[in-house]
């Protein structure tokens, strides 16, 4: 069965792997998505994360400049910002001036959750649970600020108004799927890792998405986990660095991307958790042709516009090597 034409694109936490410092960090990164842009992706986003030692993409606008000063076609995102932690005022003039700085390439996609733990939510914004119950008010205000009607209010993101930016609405529940379908927004679900609600997330959404300026008809994206090397072994080997980073998060002792080793009878026993095994339902690991098949099967289900694909390996040959191969299955797939 041939699927519809799907793009494909790149979520990124700019991950910090053992020995490397930060500047290394990004300068991979860009690295990254310098090679992308020429796999044919669409976009590539970074994800705001704070107080992850392996994760440098919290200063996340920032890095969204750094990478877009680099690349020329790609376009270059947030996936996304959790507008609880911010001023809507000071999102839209970032993304205002980002989107001045590199017109036509940048995306703005938006979260309600923290992107951390419960005390630092609260130490970057002490009123974090008020603005997270206020997200689509504070949607709301973005859009305004955006908006060149704003040109007369007292309080103005005057480097925002009238600037294309796209808004994404990012979602991992049902909520937000209610959310984006009312705006007629498109909408990118996180089943990279939070695969319980997705098929009830995406009915929801084509269900009541009512047509907008933005939109006609709803626009999926679905993120999964992918990891494709030449072959089946190798692709094993380097999923035991993800396998580590995932005990890490369930065991609260997060630390540095780990070099990745033999695949051994322990990890293999501890990826049949099943709450390791829900969260990683959509984790499609092997060679090009066994992750082919995975990849064709999930667009059959999902039929979703666009996968967004997180490739979380330690070392960014592997990884640029994996985006490239899962770029030639797209493109297959799309023939």
């Amino acid at each position: 069965m041939k699927t519809p034409h799907t793009l494909y694109s790149i979520l990124d936490l700019a991950l910090v792997s053992q020995d490397n410092s930060l500047k290394q960090t990004y300068n991979d990164a860009l690295k990254l998505a310098q090679h992308v842009e020429t796999f044919g992706y669409t976009r590539y986003w970074l994800a705001e994360h704070h107080n992850a030692p392996n994760i440098g993409s919290s200063a996340t606008s920032v890095l969204i400049g750094y990478v877009a000063e680099g690349t020329k076609t790609l376009r270059i995102g947030s996936g996304g910002i959790m507008l609880p932690n911010h001023s809507p005022l000071i999102i839209a003039e970032q993304f205002g001036t980002l989107a001045s700085l590199y017109p036509g390439r940048i995306d703005l996609g938006l979260g309600r959750a923290p992107g951390t733990d419960r005390e630092t939510a609260e130490a970057i914004r002490s009123d974090f649970m008020h603005a997270a119950h206020r997200f689509p008010d504070e949607l709301e205000k973005i859009e305004t600020y955006f908006s060149l009607e704003n040109s007369a209010s007292k309080v103005r993101a005057t480097v925002a108004e009238g600037v294309e930016v796209p808004i994404y609405i990012l979602g991992s529940s049902t909520d937000s799927a209610h959310l984006a379908a009312k705006k007629g927004l498109p909408y990118a679900f996180a089943s990279h890792f939070a695969t319980t609600h997705l098929w009830d997330a995406l009915d929801i959404y084509r269900k009541e998405f009512k047509p907008s300026p933005h939109l006609e008809k709803p626009y999926i994206m679905a993120g999964v986990n992918v990891i494709i090397a030449d072959t089946e072994e190798e692709a094993q080997r380097l999923y035991t660095s993800l396998i580590r980073m995932i005990i890490g998060i369930f065991t609260g002792k997060r630390d540095y991307v780990q070099p990745p080793t033999a695949m051994t009878q322990e990890l293999s026993e501890t990826i049949k958790h099943p709450q390791i095994q829900q969260m990683l339902k959509y984790t499609f690991v092997g060679s090009k042709a066994t992750v082919k098949e995975q990849v064709k099967a999930f667009l059959e289900q999902t039929k979703a516009d666009e996968l967004i694909a997180v490739t979380n390996i330690y070392d960014v040959k592997d990884r640029i090597r994996s985006y490239e191969l899962f770029a030639e299955i797209m493109k297959e797939l799309n023939e």
